[in-house]
């Protein structure tokens, strides 16, 4: 599913391709995706021009002057920047129809989410399923002190903790795995029972791989691609991610993997501790 640095890359495209543009029409063809559009956001934007594309975690946030088009990609969304000629594909649920080309949403498994936050309700990110996220990896509120302060007694592994997002958001299951084989810190270790010292170099690390993801365009697995249909390239450079078996890149011992939260774990017993 696209995490923090796909998401931001598809913001990135959006926000240099689209900002400034004015709103002919949008185009359903389904009633519902996770939940069901509301009709606020068909209409509430037509007529208006985007005024900026931000990201709050994995949500899009496409701001107009009467509110916000909140957009999730779910498992296997992609929103891209077509021509307004471009031929329909399967899956094509949603068109945001400007001026001169469109968005597209297309969700195979229609996982994704797209919302409608009103400016009159403030911020969108007080919106319900923002107001009690982690805070932003890349904001001055990321600390090693937050961290080691939000897990004191936890027992929770530090790898299903990243994932929650309740401390930081963004380090999904690809970014966690990275994370922890660059801090040395083995997946399946209490959060609580990591010190500070630890902690200090797990807050690098999860900054240092985001960023390098970021640059690389964010990781192509499946179906990902950017608003302009480009492939990412991260998952090349790997250190453990979905290396299982294979030499680590390190120490040469085999890389192992695990299941946690019925999702895979990748790491190297030798270089993590």
């Amino acid at each position: 599913m696209p995490e923090l640095p796909e998401v931001e890359v598809v913001r990135a495209g959006l926000a240099a391709t689209a900002t400034g543009r004015r709103v002919v029409r949008l185009v359903s063809r389904v009633p519902a995706l996770r939940w069901p559009i509301p009709p606020q956001a068909l209409e509430q934007p037509v007529g208006r021009v985007l005024l900026g594309v931000e990201r709050r975690s994995k949500y899009l946030l496409l701001s107009f002057e009467p509110g916000c088009l909140i957009v999730h990609l779910g498992m296997s969304g992609t929103l891209s920047w077509r021509s307004v000629d471009a031929p329909l594909r399967a899956h094509d649920h949603l068109d945001l129809v400007f001026e001169q080309g469109l968005l597209r949403l297309n969700d195979p498994r229609r996982f994704g989410a797209v919302l409608w936050h009103p400016a009159a309700a403030g911020a969108p990110q007080t919106h319900p399923l923002m107001a009690r996220l982690g805070v932003e990896p890349f904001s001055p509120e990321f600390t090693a002190e937050r961290m080691f302060e939000h897990t004191r007694g936890r027992t929770l592994s530090i790898k299903s903790l990243l994932l929650s997002g309740s401390v930081v958001v963004g380090v999904g299951n690809i970014y966690a795995s990275e994370s922890l084989f660059r801090a040395g810190i083995r997946p399946t270790t209490a959060a609580g029972r990591i010190g500070l010292a630890r902690y200090q170099r797990l807050a690098t690390a999860i900054r240092e791989t985001l960023s390098e993801a970021i640059a690389a365009g964010g990781s192509t697995l499946r179906d990902f691609v950017s608003s302009e249909g480009a492939s990412g390239y991260f998952q090349q450079t790997c250190f453990v991610y979905d290396r299982a078996g294979q030499p680590c890149r390190v120490c040469g011992q085999g890389v192992r993997s695990l299941r946690q939260q019925q999702r895979a774990t990748f790491w190297c017993s030798t270089c993590q501790t």
